[in-house]
């Protein structure tokens, strides 16, 4: 679909070695003969890629790519930044559901600067800031040729680290607090891995709605630390697991009403605790599972408090022909980041930087910030 020109020899042939349509994964070049001088090309790009699946700190690598072609209906950007989510972690692996065919360019999600436009696109202009939305494979490389439709505008006032990251945790987060339950100001919510980005945005969002939250974090070194910290975000309670080892985790609650809605992405015991503290008729939405535990429900929390399991998958959503939906809960949230509504810890990383980046992100470092590639 996509051609590039000859630049050199040694682009031509890195390319033809991968010998993959750039544009389909946002990246991978597929060399033909020289077009024309008026043709628009993309300049040549830094990318992270893997050929083949197994442990992110092994099978990924950078290269350079030679310009491909910017056709008619296509947008050249230039990126500005783009995270390490687990999921892209999860990608490389090959565990992960839905994932790009190797040889791939790593990242999914990441935000960047129009650098050229094909000769048919309407509504972007270079200079303009774009997000791709839903998110698409390949945003760990310095331009990405995509087609118009795949490019969000959002405000050049967005702030760059928030919008390279809006989509999957923060659009997660307000997704869950919206989908399963109807909440009013006063009721109240309870999760694990409160100090995750989706749970950090959960506190915010709910605080901004009235929602009262109970969150649970891991007993480690700093946990009262950790608990001033996202008691400042607006967490009503926060809780080490060690601290609910009690009869009636309910006793502990004061004023706040018991939970109608519960998030669960850790799995096994810390799952349990979430269960223990929802109101009748409560539902735990599980998104994830780090514990790498499953989720054990007693048969009387089903039977005589009709307690409900959902589980929730942003990918799942975005399929949904949500496009513009999501577009517009992307703007929404990077409002409320520019108002410091919404705010979280994120560590800006050089792009050459990007394995010493990988290993924090791969935890080899202990508990760091989300690790946010810039270019």
């Amino acid at each position: 679909m996509v051609v590039a020109r000859s630049i050199a020899l040694k682009a031509v042939n890195t390319a033809s070695l991968w010998g993959l349509n750039r544009s389909r994964f946002g990246g991978l070049p597929k060399v033909q003969t020289v077009r024309a001088l008026s043709t628009i090309m993309s300049p040549p790009s830094k990318a992270v890629v893997y050929e083949h699946h197994g442990p992110p700190d092994s099978v990924t690598r950078m290269i350079e790519l030679p310009p491909v072609e910017v056709q008619e209906n296509q947008v050249c950007v230039k990126m500005l930044a783009a995270p390490i989510n687990p999921s892209d972690i999860n990608r490389i692996e090959g565990v992960y559901p839905v994932r790009p065919q190797v040889p791939a360019v790593g990242g999914y999600e990441g935000v960047g600067e129009v650098y050229s436009v094909g000769s048919a696109v309407k509504g972007l202009s270079p200079g303009d800031l774009v997000i791709p939305s839903p998110p698409s494979s390949g945003t760990w490389q310095t331009y990405v040729v995509k087609d118009h439709d795949t490019w969000h505008k959002i405000s050049k006032d967005s702030p760059i680290e928030y919008a390279a990251t809006v989509t999957v945790n923060p659009l997660t987060a307000i997704r869950m607090l919206e989908d399963f339950t109807t909440l009013s100001a006063g009721d109240s919510i309870v999760q694990n891995g409160a100090t995750s980005i989706v749970g950090q945005c959960v506190i915010q969002l709910a605080r901004y709605r009235g929602i009262h939250s109970i969150n649970i974090i891991r007993d480690r070194a700093g946990s009262d630390e950790v608990k001033e910290r996202l008691k400042a975000l607006g967490a009503d309670e926060v809780f080490t697991e060690s601290q609910l080892e009690v009869k009636n985790v309910k006793s502990l609650l004061s004023n706040i009403p018991e939970p109608a809605l519960g998030l669960n992405c850790v799995g096994g015991h810390a799952a349990s605790l979430v269960l223990k503290f929802l109101r009748q008729g409560g539902t735990m939405v599980t998104y994830g599972g780090m514990s790498k535990k499953p989720v054990t429900v007693s048969t009387s929390s089903l039977i005589f408090k009709d307690l409900s399991l959902r589980g929730f998958w942003l990918q799942k959503w975005l399929s949904a022909d949500k496009a513009k939906e999501c577009r517009d809960m992307v703007d929404y949230l990077l409002r409320l980041a520019q108002e410091r509504k919404l705010k979280y810890e994120m560590e800006l990383v050089p792009f050459d930087k990007f394995h010493s980046a990988l290993e924090k992100a791969l935890g080899k470092h202990g508990s760091q910030p989300k690790q946010v590639i810039k270019f």
